[in-house]
C-alpha cells in the first residue's frame, strides 16, 4: 500500500475510533446530573476539571484540615460522583482525615449495556483519572491514592495499565471488581487493596481467589472482605471506610 494511502487509512481509522467514543458517551446526561447535584451539595465544593482535549467534567472536592493523604474517587457504571457508596465515602473519608476528589466518569445513555462502555469510553476515562491526579496534587503535598468502585475499577485498571510507570498515584483501592485484574497489573509496583463484600455479586465473588493470587503481598497489597456487605456496601459504609483508612495508614503512609 502506498505511504499516502496507508496514512489516510490510519487517519480514517483513528477518526472513526474517536467518533465512536464520542457517540457512546452521553455528555448531555452528565450536564443534567451536574445541574442537579451541584445546587444540592451540603459538604464539598463543585469544581470543573478538563480532559486532555479540553472537555469539562465535574469533580466534587472535599478538603480535610492537614490531610494525611489525597484520594481520587471513581464511581461505577451510569451514575454521578455524589451517588451511592462513592458519595458516602467522599465525606466519610474526609472525616477520617483525607482530602477527596470524586470525579464524574464517562457515562453512556440510560439504555446502554456494558458493551457500550467497554472499550468505547475507556480512553477518556483513563484521561480523566490522570487529569484528576494532576488537579488534586496541585492542591498541596500528600500521597495520592486512587479509589475505584465496580466499572470505575475497570476504568482505573485501564488507566494504570497505560500509566503505571509514570502515574502519581501511590496506591490503588479496588472495590467490587467484577472479574480478575489485567495481565498488565502484575507490573504495578504500588500496593493494592482489593475490597469485596461478603454478599457481593457473583462476578466479584467468583474471581475472589484469582484476584487475591495476583496481589503482591510483599509490597503490602491485601484483600479484605467486608462482613455482611453487598456490592454497594449498603449499611456497611463505616466498615468500608475503616478498611481503606487502615490500609492507607499501615501501608501507604508507613
Amino acid at each position: 500500500m502506498p505511504t499516502t494511502t496507508l496514512a489516510r487509512a490510519l487517519l480514517g481509522a483513528m477518526l472513526l475510533t474517536v467518533a465512536a467514543a464520542a457517540e457512546a458517551q452521553d455528555y448531555e446526561r452528565e450536564k443534567r446530573w451536574a445541574a442537579e447535584v451541584v445546587p444540592a451539595l451540603v459538604v464539598g465544593d463543585a469544581v470543573m476539571l478538563k480532559t486532555g482535549t479540553g472537555r469539562e467534567f465535574l469533580g466534587i472536592y472535599t478538603e480535610a484540615k492537614a490531610p494525611r493523604a489525597l484520594l481520587v474517587l471513581a464511581h461505577g457504571v451510569g451514575v454521578h460522583p455524589d451517588f451511592g457508596v462513592i458519595g458516602d465515602l467522599r465525606t466519610r473519608l474526609t472525616d477520617l482525615g483525607y482530602s477527596t476528589l470524586s470525579i464524574q466518569m464517562p457515562v453512556a445513555s440510560k439504555e446502554a449495556t456494558v458493551d457500550d462502555y467497554y472499550p468505547k469510553v475507556f480512553p477518556e476515562a483513563a484521561d480523566r483519572l490522570g487529569q484528576a491526579a494532576v488537579w488534586l496534587r496541585a492542591k498541596g503535598p500528600g500521597k495520592l491514592v486512587l479509589v475505584s468502585h465496580s466499572m470505575g475499577a475497570w476504568m482505573a485498571n485501564e488507566y494504570l495499565d497505560r500509566a503505571h510507570a509514570s502515574t502519581p498515584y501511590q496506591a490503588w483501592v479496588v472495590m467490587g471488581l467484577t472479574g480478575g485484574y489485567s495481565w498488565g497489573m502484575r507490573r504495578y509496583r504500588f500496593p493494592i487493596l482489593d475490597l469485596l463484600g461478603e454478599k457481593d455479586i457473583e462476578p466479584v465473588l467468583k474471581a475472589e481467589s484469582r484476584r487475591r493470587g495476583a496481589l503482591d503481598a510483599g509490597n503490602g497489597s491485601r484483600q479484605v472482605k467486608i462482613a455482611g456487605a453487598d456490592h454497594h456496601y449498603a449499611q456497611r459504609e463505616k466498615e468500608l471506610a475503616a478498611a481503606i483508612d487502615a490500609f492507607v495508614r499501615e501501608v501507604v503512609l508507613k
